[in-house]
C-alpha cells in the first residue's frame, strides 16, 4: 500500500475530511442565527474551511501532475528513479506548506463582527475600503483555488492523451487501446465530477463581484445548495482516486481477504 499514488490519495482523503471538522460548528452557526464560539474558534473554523477548498484542489494537480510524468516515462520507456514515496512525502509537506501560507491572510482579517441584524457574525474583517479588499479577496480565492489548478489539470490531461494516442507499442497494441481507455475515463471522471461541484460555486463568486444581489431568501438557498455541492466533491474525490486505481483495489482486496480469513 506504500506507493506514491497511495501518499497522495492519502493526503487528498485528510484533506477533503477536513470539512467534517466545520461542518456541525457552520450548522450551529445557522441555526443559532449567531456566532457564539469567540474569536480564536471563528479564525480556526475559517481556516480549515479554506485548507480543505485549496489543498483538496491542490493535491488533484499534484495527482495529474504525476499521472502525466508516469504516462511520459512509460511513452519514452524510460524509468522514474525520482518518483520515490520519501520524494513524495517531501511534495506533500510542500503543499501543505503552501496552502497554510496562502490561507493565512485570511487567518488574519478572519473575525467576529456585528451584522445587520446586530448578530454576531464570523467571517472576514476587512479594513476600508471594506468591498474592495472584498473583492480582491474572491479573486485570489477564485484564481488560485479554481482558475489556476483546473485548467493545469485540463492541460495534463489533454497532453497525457496526445501523448497516448501518438504512442507506438511494437508488440502489445491491445495495451496501448486499454491505457487510451484508462486514461479518458479517467479524465472525464475527475474534470467531470471537480468542474460540476466548483463550477457554481466560483460562477456565483464572478456574480458577486459583478452585480450587487439582495440577500432575499432564494439567493440565500441557492447559496446553501451551491456550498452543499462543493462540500460533496470532497466526499466523492477519495471514492474516484483510490477505486479507479487498480493497485488500491487490489490491495484492499486482500485485506478484505485476510480479515475474513
Amino acid at each position: 500500500m506504500k506507493t506514491v499514488t497511495n501518499l497522495f490519495i492519502l493526503n487528498l482523503a485528510i484533506a477533503d475530511d477536513l470539512f467534517t471538522l466545520v461542518l456541525p460548528i457552520n450548522i450551529a452557526e445557522i441555526l443559532l442565527h449567531y456566532w457564539p464560539f469567540g474569536v480564536v474558534l471563528c479564525k480556526i473554523i475559517l481556516s480549515i474551511d479554506l485548507y480543505n477548498i485549496f489543498s483538496s484542489i491542490f493535491f488533484l494537480t499534484v495527482m495529474s501532475i504525476d499521472r502525466y510524468l508516469v504516462v511520459l516515462a512509460t511513452v519514452r520507456s524510460k524509468r522514474m528513479p525520482y518518483r520515490t514515496y520519501r520524494g513524495a512525502k517531501i511534495v506533500s509537506l510542500l503543499v501543505w506548506v503552501l496552502v497554510i501560507l496562502i490561507v493565512l491572510p485570511f487567518t488574519i482579517f478572519a473575525g467576529v463582527y456585528m451584522d445587520n441584524m446586530e448578530f454576531k457574525s464570523c467571517g472576514l474583517n476587512f479594513p476600508k475600503p471594506e468591498k474592495l479588499w472584498f473583492k480582491a479577496s474572491r479573486i485570489y480565492t477564485l484564481m488560485l483555488g479554481f482558475a489556476i489548478p483546473v485548467s493545469t489539470i485540463c492541460i495534463l490531461y489533454m497532453l497525457m492523451l496526445y501523448k497516448l494516442r501518438n504512442m507506438r507499442l511494437n508488440s502489445n497494441g491491445k495495451a496501448l487501446d486499454k491505457a487510451k481507455k484508462r486514461v479518458t475515463v479517467m479524465v472525464f471522471v475527475v474534470v467531470a465530477v471537480c468542474l460540476f461541484c466548483w463550477t457554481p460555486f466560483h460562477l456565483a463568486t464572478i456574480v458577486s463581484l459583478t452585480t450587487d444581489l439582495q440577500e432575499t431568501s432564494v439567493v440565500i438557498g441557492i447559496s446553501y445548495f451551491i456550498t452543499s455541492l462543493s462540500y460533496a466533491n470532497s466526499c466523492l474525490n477519495p471514492f474516484l482516486y483510490a477505486f479507479l486505481d487498480d493497485s488500491f483495489r487490489k490491495s484492499f482486496r486482500k485485506m478484505l481477504e485476510c480479515r475474513t480469513t
